[in-house]
Parts: structure tokens; sequence; C-alpha cells
């Protein structure tokens, strides 16, 4: 009986540790995000929920996505995001989406998402698209992807996108998270604020520390 007890907790532990691995499921039916609250109310996901008789339809309302994104930038590419920080019905809802346009050639850098997985759908143009697995393999899976194709990012792996047309293209994508959060891989590493420690970075990549000053000083 007692290990029967304890096979139970621990398959319990389990599913509830595997519960808490995405974004909470929601307990009513919407808790639209007040950031502009000044009181002291019970906060749901980091956010107080407006008063369900003052929502509106326009909280759960996002326009602009048909808008091109600027992409006179070093990398040629920009995201515009609809998480809950634009559209603030998504609160507890555990989705969100973004608009990925691409310059001739840009890049959409490698970069993480620790809380969605991500899928993509390409709108216009030629992309190729991949993801490194983790340690210790680290292996790149990588395609080649035409109008219409859809390629999944599995969660907090790093993964990158790249025109590889000599036109515009497009990329509409889904994560399953309201707040998915995006780590830049050279952002993170060479740009943090403070510098992560020059011979730490020397030392991790293998290259002179004058190299990483250089490229540091570009963040």
């Amino acid at each position: 009986m007692t290990s029967r007890l304890l096979l139970v907790s621990g398959l319990l532990l389990v599913a509830c540790s595997l519960a808490l691995a995405s974004d909470p499921s929601p307990l009513q039916d919407f808790c639209v995000a007040d950031p502009d609250s000044k009181g002291t109310s019970l906060l749901v996901n980091g956010v107080v929920c407006k008063d369900p008789k003052r929502v509106q339809a326009d909280d759960f309302l996002f326009r602009g996505l048909q808008l091109m994104g600027n992409t006179t930038n070093d990398v040629g590419s920009n995201v515009t995001a609809v998480n809950v920080a634009q559209l603030p019905g998504l609160n507890t809802l555990g989705i969100s989406m973004a608009r990925i346009d691409f310059a001739p050639w840009g890049l959409n850098a490698p970069h993480t998402h620790p809380r969605a997985t991500e899928i993509l759908t390409v709108i216009e143009g030629s992309l190729l698209v991949g993801f490194v697995t983790s340690n210790p393999e680290n292996r790149l899976i990588t395609k080649r992807l035409q109008k219409g194709d859809v390629f999944v990012f599995p969660e907090g792996l790093t993964h990158f996108q790249q025109n590889i047309g000599n036109g515009y293209a497009l990329a509409i994508a889904g994560l399953s998270s309201q707040n998915p959060g995006t780590i830049t891989i050279a952002n993170a590493v060479f740009g943090s604020n403070p510098d992560i420690p020059g011979d730490i970075l020397a030392k991790a990549f293998q290259v002179d520390i004058k190299v990483v000053q250089q490229i540091q000083s570009k963040f």
C-alpha cells in the first residue's frame, strides 16, 4: 500500500510539473490585462484584470498587421509582435502571433522563445529556416520554404529564418504563449548590460579577447 501511494504521489507530482510548464489554463471567460490600473488588485500573469463590466470589443482587437514593417536595418527584417502587450484580451489565453517582413536576403537572426513553440507560415517569397537541437548533439534541422509552406520551431530551441530571394518576403507566426519572450543570441551574448566579461567570452568561443571586444562594440 505504501509503495502504491508513493507511486501515485510521484505521478501526481510529474503531472503538476508538466501542467506548469506552459501558460496556465484560464478559470474564467477572460482576464483582459489592465496595465493602467493603479489599484492593489490581484495580479493574474503579472497584470490586473480589467473589471469584466468595463471590457469592450476593442480589448480583443489589434489593427495594423496588414502594414509592412520597416526592414531598413542591419539584418533586413522586422517583427511586428501581437502579444499581450499589444492585445490586452490575450491575457491568460496562452497564444500570440507575429508578422515577419524580410528585405531581399534579410535575416531574422538566431533567437529563442523561452516560453513558446512557434508555427510559421510563408505568405510571400522563399525562406531558409532552421533550428538547432539541444545539447549534446546540437544538430541543425533546416529547410527551404515556399509560399504556403508551414514549419514548426520547438519551444526554447535556437532558430532562424532568412529570405533567400531577390524580392521581399513575408511570414506569419503563431506562438503558444501570450508572452513568449525573445532572446536574440547575438544581442544576449555580446550586447548584455553590463557586458559579459571579455575573457569569459574569449574562452567560450576560443578566440582572442580583441575579437570579442570588436564584436561587443557593434552592440
